[in-house]
């Protein structure tokens, strides 16, 4: 399993601390400092079955800036969000091929054999 992270998130934390206590096993991709490359990120997508604009945080200044009111193909979101990772949502737990979004915490369960 995967889980995409960002330290600073509190909510991140929160999924990170679900997970260690339940002794579930995985690999944490700090995507801030390793940005997705454009594979990556659109097969992450499918394991979520979102669309691009699905899996942008609307409330980071930088959304205001680049996305809002614009009419931006999904091609043309997938670079932002690579260009800007933390548009993306977080935190992302991915296992095998099913991925979902930790927000609550206890959503990461979900997808846990």
């Amino acid at each position: 399993m995967k889980y995409y992270h960002n330290p600073r998130c509190r909510k991140s934390r929160e999924g990170l601390t679900l997970l260690n206590t339940k002794n579930i096993q995985y690999e944490i991709i700090e995507y801030l400092k390793t940005p997705l490359k454009k594979e990556e990120l659109i097969g992450l997508l499918s394991c979520l079955n979102m669309e691009p604009m699905d899996l942008i945080r609307k409330g980071e200044s930088v959304y205001k800036e680049k996305v809002k009111g614009k009419n931006l193909k999904n091609d043309e979101i997938i670079e932002i969000m690579i260009e800007e990772p933390k548009l993306i949502e977080r935190p992302i737990l991915l296992n095998k091929n099913t991925a979902i979004i930790g927000r609550p915490a206890e959503n990461l369960l979900k997808i846990i054999d």
